[in-house]
């Protein structure tokens, strides 16, 4: 039985024993000085940890700059396109102060998400923490339109977060249509394929295989694990990260209320890490 093959059985196991009901929580919105205010995600980007035992949040992340009293805060939120900056953000806790101290979830203490709103792209990155609390990262957004920023992370002793902004790449920009769906990803001449399909309100495991020249490939170790999958919902952006049960096989949960989604794939082979996309209807 062949790779591709494996996981397709495996990921229908776990539509049999993980399917279930999928309870929807409310908030109160808290928004920051004229910026948009926006739904919470308690579970850390709807994925859980082994570690911390933590299960799977009652609505998407990252549609909020402030939840449980902690708070996004861009040193700017207007970029220049396409030009490379030393951006920077806190996590201002509880007590008003910069957060200093965060846990370690897939070998790093913080995961940056940069995507446009039209999702016709992303960007995983790992800025740096000073000491005094401000996460810096090199960053460029490559051309004039709207961008959504997720900060990933969990603080010691508090929970787990996916906080977002909007940032702007100033310019005459016009969105790119929202792609079709597509269950196949071609990128730097490796082909990746998709099996599963997005079952709102319900956990959704999603099996991918990846190949080269017809060969199956095994993705190097990349963080922590063989892949890492992120999901953005049209429209609102909410944002879902999971990770693999095993192999690459994931357990995705979306709301009940369904949309059509962006994944974006990071694998890493021959000492690359490079992006799959692809689009699900859920």
């Amino acid at each position: 039985m062949n790779t591709a093959t494996k996981l397709g059985v495996f990921a229908a196991g776990l539509a049999v024993v993980f399917g279930g009901a999928y309870a929807v929580g409310v908030t109160q919105e808290d928004p920051p000085r004229g910026q948009v205010a926006y739904s919470p995600e308690p579970a850390h980007g709807g994925h859980a940890h082994e570690e911390t035992g933590e299960t799977a949040p009652s609505v998407p992340g990252g549609l909020q700059i402030s939840q449980d009293g902690y708070r996004l805060r861009p040193a700017t939120t207007t970029l220049e396109p396409g030009k490379s900056h030393d951006f920077a953000f806190h996590i201002v806790g509880p007590d008003g102060k910069p957060v200093t101290g965060y846990q370690v979830a897939h070998e790093k203490k913080l995961h940056l998400i940069v995507a446009p709103r039209d999702l016709g792209g992303f960007q995983h990155l790992h800025p740096e923490l000073a000491p005094d609390g401000t996460w810096t990262i090199p960053l460029a957004l490559p051309e004039p339109g709207a961008y959504r920023m997720y900060a990933d992370f969990a603080p010691e002793g508090g929970p787990a977060l996916t906080l977002g902004a909007d940032l702007t790449a100033p310019g005459d920009f016009e969105p790119d249509p929202f792609p079709k769906t597509s269950r196949t990803s071609t990128v730097d001449g490796y082909t990746v394929t998709l099996q599963g399909e997005m079952n709102p309100g319900q956990p959704s495991p999603l099996a991918l295989a990846v190949s080269r020249d017809g060969t199956p490939v095994d993705p190097e170790p990349y963080l922590g694990a063989q892949g890492h999958l992120v999901m953005l919902r049209a429209g609102d952006l909410a944002y879902l990260h999971v990770h693999p049960m095993t192999g690459l096989v994931f357990m995705a949960q979306a709301p009940p209320e369904g949309g059509a989604y962006r994944l974006f794939f990071d694998f890493k082979h021959d000492g690359e890490v490079r992006t799959a996309s692809f689009t699900l209807e859920g």
